[in-house]
């Protein structure tokens, strides 16, 4: 495939500087992994971060704060290395970042030509790059889809999937993340199409699921793997060898917009949509999920819900909710406004629609609030924070991306 989206393309890499271990020092380097958010959701995919030793009340000064350019992509980290994507409205373009997580420091960059697609939002970057250990992969809403080196920044292959198997783009363009499993990388584009790491396709499904703004989630069925799939059309689960349909069941809403990735717990799977649309939970059983409850108590626009000690919290439309696993409100905390949020250290880390980093114990034993404070002005903040060695990431619409340092003394 020949490359005339491409526009630029430039690789900085700071040879003379190791790439920093965020979460211990040199000697116990061989003792302890380093601290990894390595895509979409985090390490497990479930939006929870397992690291403990951090601390609630953060440093008062950002450790370093960079534009990045328009849009909602949030972070990926791995190896002391930060990927994220920003839009230039002015020049048409977007860039794949990869800095030093600790510095902010640039190590490499690759931009191209692509449209801002503001329709009813300012617009901008929609997915968030993947990490598959000497791989980047990346895409966005045109459906250009990236494979580089993630040391150099190399550009390995590229494909543009829209024309490739015709695809329709839905209204706000392709959301999906890259979904790294094993030695395949997953994208959802309406059909499910996987890919080895050498970008042979190795199958696509019969049908398409609509418009797909949600990145997959892995699940089992019937003791196989499998993959839940949440687009425009409904819940589906297909297999992850052959993208065959298993189960379907539909669910519409208004403009076709399913974006929250489904919740996998054991063999059920919770879904969850906006404009008024409200969630379900589903057992995957035979011939077709079951059904066990729906409701309107949680309505993700956008960022999904994780579970925590066998509770769901999550954003619904503008509330910070806590809910059992039967769909029954815990507590609703209102003065949040629509944002996003992730899980970590039993804490809910939210980012309000004020800019402000909200901190507060994930129990369903009410809504306690540990911090709060203002960390970036300006946009909306539709974007997942995320805590990786001890340092919390967080980003506004116009591209302001922060580092707040909220390292312990084990840290």
């Amino acid at each position: 495939m020949t490359l005339p989206l491409v526009r630029r393309s430039r690789a900085a890499v700071l040879a003379a500087a190791p790439f920093l271990m965020l979460a211990c020092p040199p000697s116990l380097a061989a003792q302890q992994p380093a601290p990894a958010w390595p895509q979409w959701r985090g390490p497990d995919r479930d939006g929870i971060s397992k690291e403990t030793g951090w601390v609630v009340d953060g440093k008062a000064e950002p450790l370093w704060q960079k534009n990045v350019g328009m849009g909602y992509s949030t972070v990926s980290i791995e190896d002391g290395r930060l990927l994220t994507m920003g839009h230039d409205k002015k020049e048409e373009d977007d860039t794949i970042w990869c800095l030093d997580a600790a510095t902010g420091v640039e190590l490499w960059k690759h931009t191209f030509t692509a449209r801002t697609m503001n329709m009813g939002h300012e617009g901008g970057t929609l997915s968030t790059p993947s990490f598959a250990g000497k791989l980047v992969f990346a895409s966005n809403r045109e459906g250009n889809f990236f494979c580089f080196e993630t040391a150099t920044g190399k550009l390995l292959w590229h494909k543009q999937l829209r024309e490739e198997h015709r695809l329709k783009l839905p209204a706000w363009g392709l959301a999906t993340s890259p979904l790294v499993l094993g030695n395949e990388v997953i994208m959802n584009v309406g059909p499910m199409l996987a890919f080895d790491f050498d970008g042979k396709l190795l199958w696509k499904s019969e049908r398409s699921f609509g418009d797909a703004y949600s990145t997959p989630a892995e699940v089992a069925f019937d003791g196989k793997p499998a993959l839940a799939v949440f687009d425009g059309d409904g819940f589906a689960v297909v297999g992850r060898k052959d993208g065959k349909q298993l189960q379907f069941h539909e669910w519409k809403t208004q403009y076709n917009v399913n974006a929250a990735t489904p919740v996998v717990i054991g063999n059920k799977v919770f879904v969850s949509s906006g404009y008024n649309r409200g969630c379900a939970m589903f057992e995957l059983a035979e011939p077709k999920p079951k059904l066990l409850w729906e409701s309107k108590a949680m309505r993700n626009h956008m960022s999904g819900c994780s579970v925590f000690a066998g509770h769901l919290y999550g954003m619904d439309e503008g509330t910070l909710k806590c809910l059992d696993l039967d769909g029954n409100e815990k507590w609703a905390q209102k003065n949040i406004g629509k944002g996003a949020m992730s899980l970590a250290d039993g804490k809910v880390l939210a980012m309000s629609s004020q800019g402000e980093l909200v901190i507060a114990k994930a129990s369903p034993a009410g809504y306690e609030e540990l911090a709060r404070r203002k960390v970036l002005r300006g946009g909306v903040y539709w974007t997942v924070p995320v805590l990786c060695g001890g340092l919390i990431y967080c980003r506004n619409s116009l591209g302001d991306l922060v580092c707040l340092d909220h390292r312990g003394t084990g840290q």
